[in-house]
């Protein structure tokens, strides 16, 4: 994945509303939550929502579906794993050429 990809995504999650708001819809599973029950548990005004939700979308992290007058969003769980998998990806990896150190005497 690369990284202006990730760095975005991290971004957009490194504010505590969209955290917030994304961490809800990745509860909701792979049917999403609809808008108007995500504005009632969270408490936050549709406009202010609406601004966030935007953001997320942008960054790939959510996607949007109508049904009939209802809009639900739902996590976008393979961006979640690419961003995740990219930071995982090296870790440790310089470990293995570092020199061992014994600890026999």
């Amino acid at each position: 994945m690369d990284i202006e990809v990730v760095a975005k995504a991290l971004k957009e999650l490194g504010h505590t509303t969209r955290l917030t708001i994304f961490k809800r819809v990745v509860r909701a599973g792979f049917q999403g939550v609809a808008v108007g029950s995500l504005q009632e548990q969270l408490q936050i005004p549709g406009s202010t929502l609406s601004h966030h939700i935007s953001s997320l979308v942008s960054a790939g992290l959510l996607s949007q579906r109508r049904e009939g007058r209802t809009l639900f969003c739902v996590a976008e769980f393979e961006k979640l794993e690419g961003v995740i998998g990219f930071l995982q990806d090296e870790c440790c990896i310089d470990e293995e050429s570092a020199p061992k150190l014994s600890t026999q005497k």
